[in-house]
């Protein structure tokens, strides 16, 4: 195995211009990579056709169409140099080209104007993102930081939410407000300055929101959540791609704010990431296949019965033909152990195929001991001394392939909190063969079995994932319970 801080370091590098997954529903953020791509570093001149198109009169039509947006064809010049900051003309004329090719790329149109506003990053780490996690209910932390916990992502002695929000903090780029019909870009450069990778991926998704509203339908799971970001993050990435792959051979593109960028720097948690980064990685490759097998209306069909589960975005050929089983968790408590509800979400949790491989992955990368389950080429995607910039992590690892649903539950008494996560597979020996990951992930953090109690485990004390589990394989169905100690784990959840 490769020594692990060669590992760290090309990955961190591969990380460093990119942000956090899309929030369906409410405020949320978006963004993706902020990519190179190629072109002139200005666009100063007059209005002349480009190799886009041939030469044509650039005035402006008398409706709107395709490739034209607030005065300005999509290969038409702008007087922006951009070497100095963008004054409110300048920045007008660049969004408004900029829509104009995304819809030359994207094939649809906008509806309407998307108002851009540049901050620092200081100003967006400031209320409400500022590190915490918000205000959130005692049920809610409770329930979240057992769902890392279980993830072997987060351990007890932090905070899940604040966790998460530390590495939103770090690496935001930008982000599009369904609420507000707006794009707000972070900053890291004293003078705010405006990337057109972050723009073109932002104006993505203001085109996404005009044209199949993303606001409806929020995903009550992380499964969901990264099954739905996978098309949305994975398209928005796809057409910036494309849009990019335009930058210097057919047009000139402006950059004003450079082709990169570490966000915030900082102790980035490399699990969570990993965990929040899906979307970006596998997304693409997923809208891609549907685009080679039926075009954009494909993609726009894809709005209309979203995918299922983030198997289905790792997997496209199990897209629409594999639906995810539907497990029940009955409660079958003792000893003043009850069920966590948190208000407002469903009192079960389904973290997939990709929180698995994540699960799996960051043994790669944590500081716990220098084992790991799974080899750093199974889960980081390399092209000979490199990492795959646009998609290094593999989610489709085997202990993880074959999954077929999850559900899990989450218990609390007296302040200790528990949990039983059943997992359904395609077949008894996927199930099997997850089960032996499993065991050599509670090895890894220092599990050890039990002895005289059939499937019981429990991790040291020096661990930060210190508690006892059962587990237990039934055909296809894996059921996992997690206790503090391994005296307790009949009470969370009695045999059946």
């Amino acid at each position: 195995m490769r020594p692990r801080a060669a590992v760290l370091c090309v990955v961190l590098v591969v990380l460093a211009g990119c942000s956090v997954p899309f929030s369906i529903g409410g405020e949320g953020t978006t963004g993706g990579p902020n990519g190179t791509g190629t072109g002139g570093a200005g666009d100063a001149g007059t209005a002349t056709a480009t190799a886009d198109a041939p030469a044509r009169n650039l005035a402006d039509p008398a409706d709107d169409v395709l490739g034209w947006e607030g005065g300005y064809w999509y290969n038409e010049s702008i007087p922006v140099t951009g070497t100095d900051g963008l004054n409110e003309s300048e920045q007008s004329a660049l969004v408004n080209r900029t829509m104009a090719r995304i819809e030359r790329v994207r094939e649809l149109e906008f509806e309407s104007t998307v108002p851009v506003e540049v901050i620092s990053r200081e100003e967006f780490q400031g209320p409400p993102n500022a590190t915490g996690g918000g205000a959130r209910s005692p049920a809610f932390r409770i329930f979240d930081n057992a769902k890392f916990e279980a993830l072997f992502l987060i351990g007890e002695e932090n905070d899940s939410l604040a966790v998460q929000q530390s590495n939103s903090n770090q690496n935001v780029l930008g982000y599009y407000s369904p609420r507000n019909d707006s794009i707000v870009v972070v900053s890291d450069s004293e003078t705010p300055k405006l990337g057109r990778s972050t723009l073109a991926h932002e104006l993505v998704h203001a085109l996404q929101d005009q044209q199949f509203n993303l606001s409806q339908g929020a995903p009550p799971t992380r499964d969901g959540y990264n099954a739905r970001n996978g098309l949305v993050e994975g398209e928005a990435n796809y057409v910036q791609r494309r849009y990019e792959k335009r930058c210097g051979s057919q047009w000139r593109c402006l950059d004003v704010g450079g082709a990169g960028g570490s966000g915030g720097g900082g102790d980035l948690h490399l699990g969570v990431y990993a965990l929040e980064y899906f979307p970006y990685a596998d997304g693409p490759a997923f809208v891609d296949a549907v685009y080679d097998r039926a075009g954009w209306q494909g993609v726009n069909d894809l709005y209309d019965e979203i995918p299922a589960s983030s198997e289905q975005i790792i997997h496209p050929e199990k897209y629409g033909t594999d639906t995810p089983t539907n497990l029940t968790v009955r409660d079958r408590t003792a000893g003043g152990w009850e069920r966590v509800r948190p208000n407002g979400r469903p009192d079960y949790a389904t973290l997939g195929q990709s929180g698995l491989s994540a699960m799996f992955g960051y043994t790669i990368y944590d500081d716990y001991n220098r084992s790991s389950v799974v080899r750093p080429d199974e889960f980081i995607n390399s092209e000979g001394r490199s990492v795959n910039r646009t998609d290094p992590f593999e989610y489709g690892l085997a202990p993880t392939d074959g999954w077929d649903g999850d559900r899990m539950a989450v218990y609390e008494n007296d302040g200790s909190t528990g949990y039983v996560w059943k997992l359904a597979w395609d077949s008894p020996e996927e199930a099997r063969e997850f089960v032996r990951g499993y065991r050599q992930l509670l090895s890894h953090w220092g599990g050890e079995r039990v002895l005289g109690r059939q499937g019981v485990w429990e991790i040291e004390r020096s661990s930060p994932f210190t508690d006892a589990f059962r587990i237990s394989r039934q055909g296809d169905t894996v059921t996992i319970v997690n206790a503090p100690q391994p005296s307790a784990l009949d009470a969370v959840h009695a045999r059946g």
